[in-house]
């Protein structure tokens, strides 16, 4: 069984702030946020997480074996380099689906993402050291077949990420209601899934159905390990057997299959 630890990052009051005391240049609040995600990534990365943009404004992290204090030093390192705070909610379930909606409900609680009282919130209880475990977090790393014979040599730059969206869509969808798991595009052809315990036979189901839905083929490599870092490295591992196997599903992690 699978014990997600999933940190809801959200910036505070970042819509009034973005029109105050008049609308900002759009390419400075680009800027803003793509810096903001790249500082995160690495002060999530440090400490062996992994952090997704999703909306920017509201981003996910995978953070087993972060504790409060590491939450709230990244939280203080955001406050001194930015114009802007962040509030943090954190939770932890077998299904990342489920630990993402508890993190999100303590930040909803603890007021509205607009509320200009409401900074730098720091919710939810991390996962104790003593119930950690080695195969808490299972990780999914997705790849679209031949995505440069078929897409980027063939077409134009835009239709080709048209294609490419569209199989993250689908998938997104499908892995979210059907097997309770996030999954984020990471550029390139590339889609990272964290799931609870899923199997080879609920993996090859989600490749199918992708494939029968939009028409993009897929492959997947799956790790499982104690931290998000871990288990992506050994997803990463296993989507190279796939390609030296042909094959759509490998597995690659210690221990008995879920």
């Amino acid at each position: 069984m699978t014990s997600t630890q999933v940190t809801l990052v959200q910036i505070d009051n970042y819509g009034p702030w973005t029109v105050t005391p008049e609308p900002r240049r759009e390419v400075d609040l680009q800027t803003l946020q793509s810096r903001l995600y790249a500082d995160l990534s690495q002060l999530f990365g440090n400490r062996e997480g992994y952090v997704f943009f999703t909306r920017f404004d509201n981003m996910i992290a995978v953070t087993n074996g972060l504790d409060r204090d590491a939450h709230a030093l990244i939280q203080e390192s955001v406050g001194n380099r930015y114009p802007v705070t962040i509030s943090l909610g954190v939770a932890v379930d077998e299904r990342p689906i489920d630990a993402l909606g508890r993190a999100s409900a303590l930040l909803q609680d603890a007021g509205s993402a607009q509320d200009e009282t409401r900074q730098e919130i720091l919710q939810g209880d991390p996962l104790p050291q003593a119930e950690r475990g080695p195969g808490d977090v299972q990780i999914a790393h997705f790849d679209v077949n031949d995505a440069t014979g078929k897409y980027t040599d063939q077409l134009n730059a835009f239709d080709t990420f048209i294609h490419i969206e569209q199989g993250y869509a689908e998938l997104m969808r499908y892995m979210r209601n059907a097997h309770d798991s996030l999954s984020f595009f990471v550029g390139g052809d590339n889609v990272i899934a964290v799931c609870p315990s899923l199997d080879e036979a609920e993996y090859r189901d989600a490749v199918e159905h992708v494939r029968d839905m939009v028409g993009v083929e897929l492959k997947v490599g799956v790790g499982r390990a104690r931290t998000a870092q871990d288990a992506g490295m050994q997803a990463k591992h296993a989507l190279e057997v796939c390609r030296e196997r042909e094959t759509d599903v490998e597995l690659d992690w210690d221990g008995p299959t879920p």
